[in-house]
């Protein structure tokens, strides 16, 4: 293999083979202010030939426009790459404020058939469960899913932002090859319960946000004034005013560890997320976004960046010292269903 090249690695225990890195498309049409499309779609090919195969999208992005915006992609190149997109997140074009989420089998069976048309595709390689809306049980939503696959309209299943206890509730009713959860120096309540229950089950996780939305790139310090009026990181807690003062000093520890390594602060944001593979025992694709062709190249690298024991336990504090919450509203996320406080360490369980 040539040096250069991403390593291959194997989502679940008979999911697909997939680039050691993916790539969140997100971006490309939602959230993060106007995207230039020819800009968007070089980024997409630099990823192809940088060895990335895992290309994850949603049915909310844009509401449905960042999967229209794959498909000629995805069809141009459908033997080479995994795609995954994902259900559950309720939006409305024309009012933002609105969201919700259903598990209901209706609204699956609904939701696969409009992510196909707009895809372009016959079948989706990773579907995934977006949000976990507990009113419905887990086994009637997994279980629906599972019967996607006998239908051949999915080939395998992903859940994302829940607990380690409805991880393994729901590999009871079909395998679950990945599990998607914001994981990154900055963000790590996933390793309350999730993460141990994946390894324990020969599940993949698939960090999404590894580079804690940009922040840990230095590239902005204060998303209020740094960033394009119709970016949303402008109104998140982590991002703005005193927090993101007292935020964007937790970074010097990793600006002190690029300078040692030559690399930026995102190559090494991205190294600590791939060397949790090794510390917790399981298989880690983190799925980092962008919509530039030299930041794709510059992320990939990074998978070429190992990090020393005294220089992850110089990282190692930085996450429970960040201030604010990831959302405005974090009432559908794992961190607040399972209300757990447990201090943070680096061992695996």
């Amino acid at each position: 293999m040539n040096m250069d090249e991403l390593p291959t690695v194997e989502l679940g225990t008979d999911g697909p083979q997939v680039g050691a890195q993916g790539l969140g498309c997100m971006g490309m049409s939602a959230f993060y202010g106007d995207t230039d499309e020819a800009e968007a779609r070089g980024a997409l090919d630099a990823a192809l030939a940088a060895g990335v195969t895992l290309f994850d999208t949603a049915d909310q992005y844009g509401h449905g426009t960042n999967e229209s915006f794959l498909a000629p992609f995805v069809r141009a190149n459908r033997d080479e790459i995994t795609l995954a997109t994902k259900y559950g997140v309720i939006r409305k074009a024309d009012d933002p404020t609105f969201r919700d989420v259903r598990n209901d089998p209706a609204y699956i069976r609904e939701a696969v058939e409009a992510s196909l048309r707009r895809l372009g595709v016959d079948i989706i390689d990773l579907y995934y469960m977006h949000r976990r809306d507990p009113r419905v049980p887990l086994a009637d939503s997994v279980g629906t899913m599972a019967d996607l696959v006998t239908e051949g309209k999915v080939k395998h299943l992903g859940l994302s932002e829940v607990t380690g206890a409805e991880l393994r509730e729901a590999h009871t009713v079909y395998p679950i090859a990945a599990v998607q959860a914001e994981w990154s120096l900055f963000s790590r309540d996933v390793e309350v319960s999730l993460v141990g229950a994946a390894a324990e089950l020969g599940v993949a996780v698939v960090p999404y946000s590894p580079l804690g939305r940009g922040f840990l790139t230095g590239s902005f310090q204060d998303a209020a004034s740094d960033l394009d009026p119709g970016d949303v990181r402008r109104s998140w807690p982590r991002f703005t005013g005193e927090n993101a003062k007292r935020n964007a000093d937790l970074l010097e520890p990793v600006r002190l560890t690029a300078q040692a390594h030559g690399v930026t602060l995102g190559q090494v944001a991205l190294a600590w997320v791939h060397q949790r593979a090794r510390t917790h025992g399981l298989t880690v694709v983190p799925i980092p976004g962008t919509r530039k062709a030299d930041r794709v190249r510059e992320n990939t690298a990074a998978t070429r960046v190992v990090l020393t024991a005294a220089e992850l336990a110089a990282l190692e504090p930085i996450a429970g010292q960040v201030v604010g919450d990831r959302y405005p509203d974090m009432c559908e996320t794992s961190a607040a269903r399972e209300q757990s406080h447990r201090p943070l360490s680096s061992e695996p369980r």
